[in-house]
């Protein structure tokens, strides 16, 4: 069974993209690791990157990423909205594919211990991986920031780093390493620029505070667009999901006479998170998650290769019927008839599989040309999955053909064959490069 995580660290810069390059860089060049996302914002002074793959090789990339971090970034004179402890500050590890939170946990604390002897940087575990109750919340460990803690460190044992000796790398600062379930960074931006109003809706709607379950928030002025901004982190959406949290500080607002400018998703966000909230804002009837593209799209998919596998299981009993022992071959006709009828029924099923997963190819094309920028590389990855199905069942029809002996059939089904790789050919599936 593949086993995939996924590690979302957060990066103690925001302004100059060559250094974000840097780090990108070295943790790409980790065999089996993918980067999916990167997101920077000047005014936290802060980037996040979410990346992909198999637990080791993930775990090597975070290592690097936080290696490069603290040769390029000096928390000494690093400024931002955003709380921090280290030039790497955060660093998530989520199961996906065959994993558990478990297997993170461990994962985590050996980076932890591998962070501290490559670079002489203090770890604090925290999430499912703390090992300290009051360590499970973020916002314990970085309280008071970077400044406070370079002094308290050293005085006060309940400050004591998990991993490490007492005290804080002098440019790179602190780490904390952790375990968690998926996370949805959303950010509300309002149309004031009196942070205090978005630091009092923070505290109204933030779980620690009396306000919403699973919500963590703060209030942060955002200079560069003289906004505030009321910036939340969603540990389980399907509970407290985002229209939940839209919602209540749309209401909290109100109150101070201040309307809601826009929002953002920071990173990645899950499909259903998106499809709750269409529901909720369109008051859909009836509404089912079978009728958004991608998720028939991938049923699609799905279906296309074992109903090929199916249809081969047919052709292989019809070959096994045939099979009749030596003397009976007097009478082949017969059984050949059965076996013909079973491959041609075979290539039938794998064009239309590629009929119908070409079209969504297509679908997907159109959509590229309407997709926000943070959903053309989920566009993309299916539109490249869609191309490898086609092409994966019309191998599937060009195996069946070699065996059917009606020329008039293989012409047709191989002009049809024809016309669909010209179809995908015409519209190349797009790479995303980040």
């Amino acid at each position: 069974m593949k086993r995939l995580i996924e590690c979302v660290p957060n990066f103690s810069e925001g302004r100059d993209p060559a250094k974000v390059d840097a780090i990108v860089a070295a943790m790409r060049v980790v065999p089996g690791v993918f980067i999916l996302d990167r997101q920077s914002d000047a005014d936290h002074n802060r980037s996040v990157i979410t990346m992909v793959g198999e637990p080791d090789a993930v775990a090597e990339a975070a290592l690097r990423g936080v290696g490069k971090a603290a040769e390029l970034i000096d928390l000494t004179r690093h400024r931002g909205e955003h709380p921090r402890l280290g030039a790497a500050d955060v660093v998530p590890f989520i199961p996906l594919e065959g994993t558990t939170i478990e297997d993170c946990v461990a994962i985590a604390r050996n980076v932890g211990r591998e962070i501290w002897k490559r670079y002489r940087i203090p770890v604090y575990f925290y999430e499912a991986a703390a090992q300290r109750p009051e360590r499970a919340n973020l916002e314990n460990i970085r309280s008071g920031q970077f400044e406070v803690l370079m002094k308290e460190v050293m005085r006060d044992p309940d400050r004591s780093p998990d991993v490490g000796d007492p005290r804080l790398h002098p440019t790179a600062g602190a780490i904390v390493v952790g375990a968690r379930k998926f996370l949805i960074a959303y950010n509300i931006h309002l149309n004031t620029p009196d942070v205090a109003i978005a630091k009092r809706i923070a505290k109204a709607i933030r779980f620690s505070s009396g306000g919403l379950r699973y919500v963590k928030a703060i209030g942060v002025n955002l200079k560069s667009r003289q906004l505030a901004q009321v910036s939340t982190n969603l540990t389980d959406f399907e509970q407290t999901p985002l229209h939940r949290v839209f919602e209540l500080v749309k209401r909290e607002a109100e109150r101070y006479g201040v309307a809601i400018a826009g929002s953002e998703i920071i990173g990645l966000v899950p499909r259903r998170a998106i499809e709750l909230t269409a529901e909720y804002y369109l008051q859909l009837e009836n509404f089912s998650v079978a009728q958004v593209l991608e998720n028939r799209m991938e049923s699609a998919l799905e279906g296309a290769g074992p109903g090929a596998g199916r249809h081969a299981t047919a052709f292989e009993s019809a070959q096994a019927d045939s099979a009749v022992p030596h003397e009976n071959l007097a009478e082949p006709i017969g059984r050949e008839d059965p076996l013909q009828e079973a491959l041609k029924s075979a290539a039938r099923a794998a064009m239309k599989a590629a009929r119908n997963t070409a079209e969504l190819f297509e679908k997907l094309g159109q959509l590229e040309a309407l997709a926000a920028p943070s959903m053309l590389t989920d566009v993309r990855a299916g539109r490249s999955m869609a191309a490898a199905a086609v092409q994966g069942a019309l191998e599937s029809v060009a195996a069946n053909l070699r065996s059917v002996a009606d020329p008039d059939f293989n012409r047709k089904m191989k002009a049809d064959a024809d016309s669909l790789k010209s179809r995908i050919m015409e519209q190349p599936a797009g790479v995303d490069k980040l």
